[in-house]
């Protein structure tokens, strides 16, 4: 199996990019990796290996650029080249860490939709209370959605969530300002309508203060809403991190108390850590589109690798094409 990488997407790159990748290779022999980007600068971080291979370009798309007009000029930039290896079969899946909305051009315009699914979405996995996590979509790829885009999404989630995350029959979720069936605008009453009808688990309307407490494993909504949602669950996290720094740093008293708590601490910093869960998926391409964290450092890129892999092991873009066609 081979993964290409944008090794200069996000702010740690190519350092973080390099290492994760190496860290990959070392953890799974049946993967190979392409690193896409400028050879001396990666080279500054790479332990030559056998399964890590590079392709050379100065060009990069930044985080200022417009995104369309970006993927269209700049042929020759690491993200494009790392789309097109895969669009030409030369790769099974790609990651970056770069500009999202690059990211989802070049999926959109390289790579290619699967047949049936009108608009792709974004999707990452959330941390919840029991560690199973939460996957959220759309995040952002569409802010505007009709009923038949939200049906899409969660037969989309669910094929991931069975395939990758070991879900047998995972709980499908309509994200709205109540649980009741009449709650909502226009958009979530008639999905609400199409989801009961669909062969998936559906559980019913969820609300977004309930998502955490893992109240179903797959949250369909729009991408306006769900890219809210995202964000405010990532400043909330950072905030309390924050806070609770402060409260444990105030006094003599409250430091002897963060020592003996320090394992715990460490566990709950882990069950909210987004590097853990990998990147957000951009679901309905013919191959694995994977977008990493900004902020990605090793081990978050190692995670989005693994979660390629297992995208490309459990057949996704194909069990997708099927659930649409048998829909």
């Amino acid at each position: 199996m081979k993964i290409t990488i944008d090794a200069m997407g996000g702010d740690n790159a190519p350092e973080a990019v390099v290492k994760g990748a190496m860290k990959a290779v070392n953890n799974f022999p049946d993967l190979s990796i392409t690193l896409v980007g400028n050879k001396q600068q990666i080279a500054k971080y790479l332990i030559e290996h056998e399964r890590i291979s590079i392709i050379h370009t100065d060009v990069m798309i930044t985080g200022d650029d417009e995104p369309v007009r970006a993927v269209r000029r700049k042929k020759d930039a690491s993200m494009v080249i790392a789309a097109q290896e895969v669009a030409e079969g030369r790769s099974d899946a790609c990651i970056s860490a770069g500009n999202t909305g690059a990211l989802m051009a070049a999926g959109l315009f390289v790579v290619g939709r699967i047949k049936g699914i009108e608009r792709p979405a974004l999707a990452p996995t959330l941390p919840t209370i029991d560690g199973n996590g939460v996957l959220l979509l759309d995040v952002g790829a569409n802010a505007d959605a009709k009923p038949k885009h939200l049906l899409q999404n969660a037969y989309m989630g669910a094929v991931y969530s069975k395939k990758v995350r070991g879900i047998q029959n995972p709980r499908i979720g309509l994200l709205n300002i109540g649980t009741e069936s009449h709650k909502g605008n226009e958009l979530t009453k008639q999905a609400y309508e199409l989801f009961e009808k669909a062969n998936f688990h559906f559980v019913g309307n969820v609300e977004a203060r309930d998502l955490l407490e893992g109240v179903c494993d797959v949250a369909v909504t729009d991408g306006f809403t769900g890219n809210m949602i995202l964000k405010t669950v990532e400043g909330t996290a950072m905030s309390i991190v924050k806070m609770l720094k402060e409260i444990l740093m105030s006094s003599f008293k409250t430091k002897m108390a963060a020592l003996v708590i320090k394992n715990d601490l460490a566990e709950l910093k882990n069950k909210m850590d987004y590097s853990e869960y990998g990147g957000a998926l951009l679901f309905g391409l013919q191959a694995p589109v994977v977008k990493a964290h900004g902020s990605s450092d090793e081990q978050a890129i190692f995670s989005a690798i693994r979660q390629a892999r297992d995208m490309v092991n459990g057949e996704v873009p194909q069990k997708i094409t099927e659930a649409i066609e048998d829909k």
